[in-house]
């Protein structure tokens, strides 16, 4: 058992500054808000095994995204989870961190369609607010890579909602 009062309360203040975007994370990442429970609270007992070796290359959120990331492409491949049922309705999803974000569903169903790479980035960069850089690092690739994958996402969004957007 850990004695060290210091990273407990370092411990602490990540699961409150944080928890609450890794769960919106999980939950867009996996499409069920019972199993991104689970995957955050995976994150975070890795998060705490691994806290001592955080070298501060990067942001904290960076850092716990990246491993939330690893824990819900773990859950995706395993074959228990391609026999359930993910068809869970986007109002059951936890709230979007910028309330204008997605003024309705209908953008929000788009993203979740869009191919994994730029999922993953339109999640981070527009969902959780993080900046170019921090989804790099989440993601552990080059920012030029991330501007790409964003670029493609922008465009295939534009021509989805082309409709939708003209609409109002």
């Amino acid at each position: 058992m850990r004695t060290d009062h210091t990273q407990d309360e370092a411990f602490e203040r990540l699961m409150d500054q944080y928890g609450t975007s890794l769960l919106r994370m999980c939950a867009l990442y996996l499409r069920d808000v019972q199993l991104a429970e689970d995957a955050v609270q995976e994150t975070f007992l890795k998060a705490w095994r691994g806290l001592n070796t955080f070298r501060g290359d990067c942001s904290e959120l960076s850092w716990l995204t990246r491993i939330a990331i690893n824990v819900c492409r773990d859950m995706l491949r395993t074959s228990w989870f391609r026999h359930i049922d993910r068809r869970t309705d986007i109002a059951c999803l936890p709230e979007c961190a910028r309330a204008d974000a997605y003024p309705d569903s209908t953008v929000l169903a788009e993203v979740i369609r869009l191919p994994h790479r730029q999922r993953e980035v339109v999640l981070l960069r527009y969902y959780q607010g993080m900046t170019l850089q921090e989804t790099a690092d989440a993601l552990h690739i080059g920012l030029s890579t991330v501007k790409q994958r964003q670029h493609k996402a922008n465009q295939i969004l534009r021509k989805r909602l082309k409709e939708w957007y003209f609409d109002e």
